[in-house]
């Protein structure tokens, strides 16, 4: 997923950059509004409203108008009245600072989750035999549909997105069950095996001991 950061502040944007990145976003960071309405605003922007050259709230009202990219606003501004101007420009959340990397990525997800309820990125996705329809939120094996639970349909689509990496049991809750997960990670272990039934021969999902899991396709378009 690539984010657009709109930040001034030099260290704030370089710690939430790394941060992002080691959980597998792609980060561009611009530090002013003309470069934000220049730049690829990509699937999800991160707007700081105190920018050296312009007021945030002109550069989401303007984002807004060309796009409906989900924004969530980052800034030092916790005032009501900032918080309800930048969501009736169009913004889709805000975060006050000072805050957490963590609280950033649930955030993200949490947006993602209303703009695209199917989850990842957008669009058709062919692996093999297997096609993803995450406009849809559903799943084919040479082109008949496989009935899959919600969670079942999440843990696919992520692993989908990643095909041969390796992803730790930590990332995959993280991301597939969400960060306030509490509960055994066995689950996971059975809904792994719910999708090697389900598409036995097609797709291949290794397990690494003690770190995770790895995605298999023969013959997967990316």
């Amino acid at each position: 997923m690539h984010v657009l950061l709109v930040e001034d502040d030099e260290s704030l944007a370089m710690s939430l950059q790394r941060g992002l990145v080691r959980y597998g976003y792609e980060v561009e960071w611009v530090a002013s509004g003309a470069d934000a309405l220049r730049a690829d605003p990509g699937d999800v922007v991160l707007l700081d409203l105190g920018l050296p050259d312009t007021d945030g709230l002109d550069v989401c009202r303007e984002l807004r108008a060309r796009s409906d990219v989900p924004i969530i606003v980052i800034s030092a501004r916790s005032d009501e009245v900032d918080r309800v101007a930048g969501l009736e420009l169009g913004a889709d959340d805000y975060v006050s600072k000072p805050f957490g990397v963590r609280e950033v990525i649930a955030r993200i997800r949490a947006v993602m989750r209303r703009v695209n309820p199917g989850g990842g990125p957008a669009g058709v996705g062919h692996y093999g035999r297997v096609t993803i329809d995450r406009r849809a939120a559903r799943a084919y094996l040479d082109d008949v549909e496989v009935p899959l639970a919600r969670k079942e349909y999440e843990l696919l689509a992520f692993l989908t997105e990643q095909p041969g990496a390796l992803l730790t049991r930590e990332r995959i809750m993280e991301v597939v069950w969400d960060l306030n997960w509490f509960g055994p990670t066995k689950t996971l272990d059975v809904h792994t095996s719910a999708l090697r039934r389900k598409f036995a021969g097609a797709l291949t999902i290794e397990a690494v001991r003690g770190v995770g899991y790895r995605l298999v396709v023969e013959g997967a378009e990316q």
